[in-house]
């Protein structure tokens, strides 16, 4: 079977099932993101447990994705997406059963640096359930390495922006849900069950629906010397069968551009990461919100990014060139954090615009880029070992922003807008590259 044929038959096929998967995703992890502060609160935990438990995902997939990418070159993008969402079907059913488990004491701190805290039992399976979900947490880079596979150079940036939209769609219905459903005497019980049932139904998605992509055989692999030869290529990246074909982490390093765009990666998800720990903390003690309430903002903010990823992506990507919009939309991206730190609530809405459109805008543009700059063989370990930057980002950002928050308070914002800053400064070398020419081939 040839490329073409691939396009416009299985590619087709394929998409609206990827999209799907994806927003199944993001559905649970919104759900989660809502109610896991009370949660931990409630079963005896502060803000550095919080931030210990939110970084468990990522450690755990700092290991998994970069393995879970490798084999989806090998063996098929279908065979370990499968794999990983089955993974967080497990990971569900042993965070429902911690509900019901008793609250028993297991280790108790006292400490001017870390606070007073308990850790329980239902805690601690918590805690294996979500490492269980990050060891198997390789689903989103294969997913993109996926799309790349099935996806023309001249579509690449719509069809990434509208996996962004599917995704952030998810971020809009998950926290309205949690909201919703943790309200009800059943307490998170409901919301977890309703991220089980969620999570079954993405890997039936993915089982019916998701076809395999055929291996396709290049028979030639020319060097990268430049970015106009890596975008001119007529291949496109898809995953090879044969057995050994893997790439070491020196040798991702070697590829032009790639080590750039894992940095760029790293920092994003660091400065993410101090915001995630932070404001929940920040919303349920400062400004005193309710789970409800928090789910409400974060479903405003994933409902506007999903409409800029969509028709405002859209449009501006005809006119700009990548580099252009994600120094733009960083920059924007960073201003949101500041807005956030004097506490007024007409600023902190205000700040939920800003995130929308400088994230919507940004982050489908890097993910374009990583793609292209990836190579025409090993689409999948690229993106696992870009995710495993950012998880080992998530990993120091999730306890950094616990840990900054309990120190400095607000100032965390501050910490997360300079480095989203430094991102902008270093992506202006981007600008100089001849991407509208490329663009337009």
């Amino acid at each position: 079977m040839t490329l073409g044929s691939m396009n416009s038959t299985a590619g087709q096929k394929a998409l609206f099932p990827l999209y799907t998967v994806t927003f199944i995703g993001t559905l649970g992890f919104g759900i989660i993101l809502t109610f896991l502060v009370f949660l931990v609160t409630d079963y005896g935990g502060n803000a550095l447990v919080y931030g210990l438990l939110a970084s468990t995902y990522p450690v755990f997939q700092l290991i998994g994705a970069p393995v879970l990418g490798q084999w989806s070159d090998i063996y098929g993008r279908k065979k370990v997406l499968l794999l990983s969402q089955l993974g967080t079907v497990a990971a569900w059913i042993i965070f429902l059963i911690a509900l019901f488990i008793p609250v028993t004491p297991l280790i108790q701190i006292e400490s001017n640096l870390l606070g007073s805290f308990v850790i329980t039992l239902p805690l601690a399976v918590i805690f294996f359930a979500r490492a269980l979900d990050g060891l198997t947490g390789g689903n989103v880079s294969v997913a993109n390495a996926y799309l790349a596979d099935l996806t023309s150079e001249e579509d690449r940036n719509k069809n990434y922006g509208q996996m962004s939209v599917a995704s952030n769609l998810g971020y809009v219905i998950g926290p309205a849900l949690a909201g919703i459903l943790g309200t009800t005497v059943y307490g998170e019980t409901l919301p977890v069950l309703a991220a089980l049932v969620i999570s079954v139904l993405g890997a039936l998605i993915i089982i019916v629906y998701l076809p395999n992509p055929p291996a396709c055989i290049i028979e030639e692999y020319p060097a990268s010397k430049s970015i106009a030869k890596v975008l001119g290529q007529e291949h496109k990246e898809c995953y090879t069968p044969e057995a050994g074909k893997k790439i070491a982490f020196k040798e991702v390093f070697r590829l032009e551009n790639v080590p750039f765009m894992i940095l760029v990666y790293f920092l994003i998800f660091l400065g993410f990461n101090i915001y995630y720990t932070a404001f929940p903390i920040f919303a349920a003690v400062a400004l005193e919100w309710s789970p409800a309430e928090l789910g409400i903002y974060f479903s405003i903010i994933s409902a506007l990014m999903a409409f800029v990823q969509g028709p405002v992506l859209a449009r501006l990507s005809t006119r700009y060139t990548e580099p252009i919009l994600i120094v733009t939309g960083g920059f924007i991206l960073g201003i949101q954090f500041l807005l956030i730190i004097p506490g007024n609530m007409y600023l902190i809405y205000l700040a939920a615009f800003f995130f929308a459109f400088g994230n919507g805008v940004m982050w489908p543009c890097i993910l374009s880029l990583l793609s292209k700059f990836a190579g025409k063989v090993y689409q999948g370990s690229v993106q696992g070992f870009a995710m495993s930057a950012g998880s080992f980002a998530s990993i120091l950002g999730l306890l950094a922003g616990g840990l900054l928050y309990t120190q400095l308070r607000t100032t965390a914002f501050l910490i997360a807008a300079l480095i989203i800053f430094s991102v902008v400064i270093l992506s202006f070398r981007l600008i100089g590259m001849d991407m509208k020419g490329d663009k337009e081939e």
